[in-house]
């Protein structure tokens, strides 16, 4: 799928969602509730999204400095907000990664380094949000205990957490099975029509010489850069607390009452699955799953632009600060390559 239809379709399945819960739940006494908000509590949640972006990139910035490598904060906040991006135009949000790679390989950082911190800088979001499943699962929330879909979702994450990890431990401990398999690849694409002949040799010994910077880089977060990692651990952890205390606040904001631990965990839940739904940015089951949320806590009647509405702000902002930078960086059309190196750099 390319940034341009990928985009489309999170704009439209966004679009048509967002309309559908617009539709089935606000009423004239959602009006009322409205002109109650607190415009003061409302701009703390967006204080609290600007914090969220300032220690994502801090995450980052630790992370590339655990592999040894270094990175402004310009620059990391750059590639903070263009992952947000990537993630939002890529079934289950895989594309943040492949942007960040390819703006850190143009700024001198080796492919297989890169790949290395994001994979990293990815698990440990996942395992701070798994981290919160066994708790929301205690606690007496009606969402996981809401019927077989749910149960469904989580063996479907299951499955792919087991996935990735079976990946991640086999390219370091049988790096030569991967370049063997990605050798296959190549052949067949070349057979395909897909690659030139003459390219193999040269593609061949790159994906050889980024498998070992990788199998490397990922060791150097376990044998050095220790600090600098716990550091990022840290950040990680500042993050997702106030991404998860911005939901709170907006009701808070509303002037009901706030369930603020099992809020967060709920979110935790939902947070998780997403990375998991196959479509781009995880769109429409984020809308329609937004206004579930916020049912719980608020009338119904309020909840779908209550979803929205912090779907806009914790998201959306944040998807259009990324598109800006993608333009920037190398122009829309041009995105739509970051996810196929470019053969004049083989």
């Amino acid at each position: 799928m390319t940034v341009k239809k990928g985009l489309s379709f999170f704009v439209i399945l966004s679009l048509l969602v967002s309309g559908a819960v617009l539709y089935a739940s606000m009423d004239r006494s959602s009006f009322e509730m409205f002109r109650r908000a607190d415009p003061y509590k409302l701009g703390v949640a967006c204080v609290m999204v600007v914090l969220v972006w300032l220690f994502d990139a801090l995450k980052l910035k630790s992370l590339t400095k655990a592999a040894g490598e270094d990175m402004s904060f310009a620059f990391s906040m750059q590639l903070t907000l263009i992952n947000y991006f990537g993630a939002a135009v890529t079934p289950m949000q895989s594309g943040g990664g492949p942007f960040q790679v390819y703006m850190m390989y143009r700024r001198g950082i080796g492919v297989g380094k890169s790949i290395a911190i994001t994979i990293v800088r990815t698990v440990l979001t996942l395992l701070i949000l798994g981290a919160t499943i066994p708790f929301t699962l205690i606690f007496d929330i009606d969402i996981p205990k809401s019927g077989w879909w749910i149960r469904g979702f989580v063996f479907y994450v299951v499955f792919f957490i087991m996935l990735s990890w079976f990946v991640i431990i086999l390219s370091l401990v049988k790096p030569r099975l991967i370049k063997r398999v990605s050798g296959i690849i190549v052949m067949l694409l070349t057979r395909a029509g897909f690659l030139k002949p003459k390219l193999v040799s040269a593609i061949l010994r790159w994906i050889g010489k980024e498998v070992d910077a990788y199998n490397e880089n990922i060791r150097d977060f376990i044998r050095g850069g220790r600090n600098h990692f716990l550091i990022g651990i840290l950040f990680g952890l500042l993050q997702m607390w106030i991404y998860l205390s911005i939901m709170p606040c907006i009701i808070w904001a509303m002037g009901l009452e706030v369930m603020y631990v099992e809020c967060v965990l709920i979110q935790a839940l939902f947070l998780f699955l997403l990375y998991f739904i196959p479509t781009p940015g995880g769109s429409g089951a984020a809308e329609g799953g937004a206004a579930m949320i916020f049912s719980i806590f608020v009338p119904w009647s309020v909840a779908g632009v209550l979803g929205l509405g912090w779907r806009f702000l914790t998201e959306y902002t944040g998807i259009i600060l990324g598109l800006l930078i993608a333009i920037k960086e190398f122009g829309l059309n041009f995105a739509s390559g970051v996810f196929e190196k470019d053969k004049g750099d083989t």
